[in-house]
């Protein structure tokens, strides 16, 4: 297995330094940013495999940093904060992030969220059609280059978002409930409370649907899911 690059971003040094412990433990190589804005340079200069980022950081926050890194990257993001509550969590996956870890945490929870998740990033998934081509009148998946295409004009989503479109249009006309989306895009257990599937299909509408409001290519099946 090739060796992974993690980057780690917090303005706390001694955080930076422990998760580079345990991190280089476990095979890794290790390269850390003390805040967003030098983080982003660093992902010019070099592949980085997954990204640990700080939420709360002086100057651009975590965030807006994963929103910027979203319109060019699509490697795992892992946020870290002190912010609790379900609807920072939430926000927090919807703007592009695969996970999210509240501080203070178990470094060995953290570790095994970062192998879990590049797991699933270097897994090929397995394709139940054989084109890797994904069509629904003027919008067009291509799933081996997770690009997205409505009347030919290229739409950027963020790897949450494609796995949703793409579960959908691979089932088209078949009703998929909010719980079947979630545990089938990010492999976990789904909680009543969670927004989370709601606001990423907002979101979805939002960059591929002509009028957001009367969509054609995500209908909602009111008090059951959604459909393609």
């Amino acid at each position: 297995m090739p060796e992974r690059t993690i980057l780690m971003v917090d303005d706390e040094a001694e955080i930076r330094k422990l998760m580079s412990i345990y991190l280089k433990n476990e095979g890794y190589q290790v390269v850390d940013a003390p805040d967003a804005l030098t983080a982003m340079d660093m992902l010019k200069k070099q592949k980085i495999d997954l990204i640990i980022l700080d939420v709360m950081m002086p100057g651009l926050n975590g965030i807006d940093a994963c929103l910027k890194i979203r319109e060019e990257y699509t490697m795992p993001i892992i946020f870290l904060s002190a912010k609790s509550e379900d609807l920072d969590k939430i926000h927090g996956l919807a703007s592009g992030a695969e996970d999210y870890v509240t501080k203070p945490f178990n470094p060995l929870e953290l570790m095994a969220r970062v192998k879990s998740q590049l797991r699933r990033y270097y897994m090929a998934p397995e394709k139940e059609v054989s084109s890797p081509f994904l069509e629904k009148g003027n919008l067009k998946v291509d799933e081996r280059t997770n690009e997205v295409f409505v009347r030919d004009r290229e739409v950027r989503l963020t790897p949450k978002e494609f796995q949703i479109l793409s579960l959908l249009l691979r089932h088209q006309g078949q009703v998929f409930s909010i719980q079947q989306i979630y545990e089938a895009v990010w492999k976990e257990p789904f909680y009543k409370s969670d927004n989370t599937i709601m606001v990423h299909m907002t979101k979805i509408r939002d960059k591929i649907e002509e009028n957001p409001k009367k969509p054609i290519y995500i209908q909602t099946v009111w008090g059951v899911g959604y459909k393609a």
